[in-house]
């Protein structure tokens, strides 16, 4: 069996009465350690496949599991950067971070959340801005801080949702570098091997 398996899955969407097919019969194996892309036009399921995996919607048939486990819901094992950011408008940089550190991590102490929420936004060079709100900061530093979280949950495997879609050329290819350089130092500090899925 594969690391992360999805066996004859199909998802539709019902609205008004009207049932919309978006996934059909859908059969992917990813190994440990693979890289994947999912390529495909506006509206052909990349996001609904995402959300299957992450645990956020149930297929109507068939099974998504990790590890032999059948996934039902969401949970720190499988990190999510999603296209909008997904950052609380109230929250700095570091109490976006810390609070998924600590859902995560509620046994940790005080000083080891706060360590490990400073290790990850080091990690996306944004140390100058961790008292910054996402309205202060640019489009590209805002999705560093949602790489930071989604890292900083000790994922085993890393969903990127279109993550880059909304920024600039440049902007876009220096982050994407980036995201890569972070992801794969991170599985090398902690002797792991991990996924990522875009």
């Amino acid at each position: 069996m594969a690391f992360l398996e999805l066996e004859r899955v199909s998802k539709a969407y019902r609205s008004n009465g009207v049932i919309t097919p978006v996934l059909r019969d859908i059969n992917l194996s990813v190994e440990n350690g693979e890289f994947v892309a999912i390529v495909g036009y506006s509206g052909s399921g990349k996001t609904t496949l995402i959300s299957l995996i992450g645990g956020l919607i149930r297929p109507d048939t068939g099974t998504v599991t990790l590890d032999g486990a059948r996934i039902s819901g969401p949970g720190p094992d499988r990190g999510i950067v999603f296209q909008n950011y997904s950052l609380l408008p109230w929250l700095t940089t570091y109490e976006n971070v810390y609070l998924a550190v600590d859902q995560v991590f509620p046994k940790w102490s005080a000083d080891k959340k706060k360590a490990h929420t400073e290790k990850y936004i080091g990690m996306v060079n944004l140390l100058p801005a961790r008292e910054k709100r996402p309205a202060e900061l640019s489009g590209g530093m805002r999705q560093r801080v949602s790489v930071a979280r989604a890292l900083a949950t000790d994922p085993r495997i890393l969903l990127l949702d279109e993550p880059l879609s909304a920024l600039d050329a440049l902007t876009r290819a220096t982050l994407q570098g980036e995201i890569a350089k972070i992801w794969d130092q991170d599985k090398k500090n902690r002797g792991a091997h991990h996924q990522r899925c875009a």
